[in-house]
């Protein structure tokens, strides 16, 4: 084997041991999205952030909702007729 070929496993299998690692460490306490999403229909006040937001954050959220309720109609409107 040539020394090039041998550096190249050695960064692949290193790259893939980071990889691992940091699967290990995640919090399995955490909700997963599905549970999390449905957490947020039985009692969507818990899914509400009530903290301070940073200049101009609050009226992108605002405006984002808005879109993405807009095109969530679209679509309901689409598959009805």
């Amino acid at each position: 084997m040539s020394y090039q070929l041998i550096k190249r496993c050695s960064v692949v299998a290193g790259f893939a041991i980071l990889l691992s690692g940091c699967s290990v460490f995640s919090s399995s306490d955490a909700p997963q999205v599905g549970e999390r999403s449905e957490q947020c229909r039985r009692n969507p006040g818990s899914c509400m952030y009530n903290g301070k937001y940073e200049p101009g954050e609050r009226a992108y959220a605002e405006r984002e909702a808005a879109r993405l309720n807009r095109e969530s109609l679209e679509r309901l409107r689409r598959r009805a007729g």
